[in-house]
């Protein structure tokens, strides 16, 4: 008996609190009219936003993205995961502006959500870098062929004073050190790809670069709006090398190792992880980067926060004239 009573009570109860579960998400809804969702990254119905081939177009922080937020036409825009997505035309291009994030690891990650959630036929990265070479002057816009990443690296056991031992296995690179980094390659693996192998470096596209070197008539800037200007006219520089990394490079010790290691022209930390992720996924990829510091090779302080925005919209101009080029 005891048993029965208790059941009636449980489901009087329990109808008590549906009620008055009912009634409270009744007035919630009252006082906030419901939003439509975007689609759940997490749902399988919601994997991509849209169908349309689009060319992705990168920087790492918002002011490297600007002129090309400006120049967009019909822009509509995408929240996912804290990124804004936003697509339209460029240059008569369908394309997908966003931002990395500063770093590798952001890099990594927003490009590759980039490709889930929409479908991106090839990836631009714009933006700025400290210049390793020292032809290279604050202003100039470099396109590497290839980009590797010099931060991956062994620390070495000290075995005395200044003396690191260095490791007998492929992925350590048989290139000077800096101290006790000593530089490796990423292994990585693929659909083409059976076993994890080693690669420091990672082509940009063939196609995407010859038709870089083909741009000629672009108008680079040699002072900002605020009357900040270059002593020289900049230039663009097709070919040569990149390099990224975990660390923003501002001594001259370490910008001398890596020209004379690597012979690299530009350091950033975004433009090797995203050459990664498009290698991974098998599409084209090119970065157009601008000298806006001379990774601590200048004879004063860092010259970043001074010649940013020059250096933003040269790469910026480069890109535009790069996709007028390709129509």
């Amino acid at each position: 008996m005891k048993a029965v009573w208790a059941r009636g009570l449980r489901g009087t109860l329990g109808v008590w609190m549906l009620g008055l579960t009912g009634l409270v998400l009744g007035l919630t809804a009252q006082a906030e009219p419901a939003v439509p969702e975007a689609p759940s990254a997490s749902s399988p119905s919601g994997m991509r936003l849209e169908s349309t081939p689009r060319i992705a177009v990168i920087s790492a922080f918002a002011p490297e993205l600007v002129l090309l937020h400006k120049a967009v036409r019909e822009p509509r825009q995408y929240q996912v995961n804290g990124v804004t997505f936003t697509t339209g035309s460029l240059q008569g291009h369908p394309v997908l502006l966003f931002l990395s994030g500063i770093s590798m690891v952001n890099a990594t990650m927003n490009t590759q959500l980039a490709l889930d959630r929409f479908n991106v036929s090839h990836i631009l990265f714009s933006g700025i870098a400290g210049g390793v070479n020292p032809e290279l002057r604050i202003g100039d816009v470099n396109v590497p062929e290839r980009w590797g990443q010099h931060l991956e690296v062994l620390m070495a056991r000290e075995t005395a004073p200044g003396t690191y031992e260095r490791p007998a296995d492929k992925e350590t690179m048989q290139v000077p050190g800096f101290g006790m980094l000593l530089h490796r390659a990423v292994r990585v693996v693929s659909e083409v790809r059976s076993r994890p192998e080693p690669q420091f470096w990672f082509p940009a596209d063939p196609g995407l670069l010859a038709l870089a070197r083909g741009v000629q008539d672009v108008t680079l800037q040699p002072c900002d709006q605020d009357k900040v200007c270059l002593r020289e006219q900049p230039r663009l520089v097709v070919g040569g090398t990149g390099l990224s990394g975990t660390a923003f490079v501002d001594n001259a010790q370490y910008r001398k190792h890596l020209a004379e290691v690597f012979q690299a022209n530009v350091v950033d930390m975004e433009s090797a992880a995203c050459a990664m992720v498009a290698q991974a996924n098998r599409v084209p990829f090119l970065a157009f980067r601008s000298v806006s510091d001379l990774a601590g090779g200048g004879p004063g302080a860092n010259e970043m926060n001074t010649f940013l925005n020059i250096a933003a919209e040269n790469s910026a101009r480069v890109l535009m004239a790069f996709l007028e080029r390709w129509r």
